[in-house]
């Protein structure tokens, strides 16, 4: 990574780059089940204001990652679910381990105990960089969603933290 690299709190000026970013995850077909972005307002009401970061580079966003809440329900106030997408002319740089760290710090400031994703069994880069920063394999999910009339699987991992939540 060369330039000024810099993970700061993502704002809604932000969106439309996070947006493309994401619907380039979405072009994949192994980031996530979603065919389409949500609105901003839909996508803000949907994740935890205070866990969502940008990567920049020389100012551009390059990546990002945020938290949404697995339940509506107050037991579960402390777990979150990851989202981290890195523009694809930048994977493989380091930007999605950078983002991933800064969001377990920042969701440990938060509260956050646990954290868990989701991910496609064939996104290998994603779950390689999921347990490179704690996370351990906690089952796989068989034919659990229909993408494009083909079932699914996916890998469930989670973090605990050694901060939060051990009292």
């Amino acid at each position: 990574m060369k330039g000024s690299i810099n993970i700061v709190k993502m704002h809604s000026d932000d969106w439309e780059v996070v947006r493309a970013i994401y619907l380039e995850g979405i072009a994949t077909g192994h980031a996530t089940f979603q065919k389409e972005s949500p609105s901003w307002e839909e996508w803000d009401l949907g994740h935890n204001r205070e866990c969502r970061i940008v990567a920049r580079l020389d100012g551009e966003v390059v990546g990002w990652a945020a938290l949404s809440p697995v339940s509506g329900r107050s037991v579960y106030a402390g777990v979150g679910e990851v989202s981290v997408y890195v523009s694809q002319k930048h994977n493989g740089k380091g930007f999605g381990s950078l983002l991933l760290r800064s969001l377990i710090e920042i969701s440990e400031q938060n509260g956050f105990w646990t954290l868990q994703s989701s991910i496609f069994p064939e996104n290998e880069g994603s779950i390689k960089l999921h347990k490179n920063h704690g996370f351990r394999e906690m089952g796989r999910r068989e034919r659990i969603g229909k993408m494009d009339g083909v079932w699914r699987d996916t890998i469930i991992l989670e973090r605990r933290s050694r901060i939060v939540g051990n009292h």
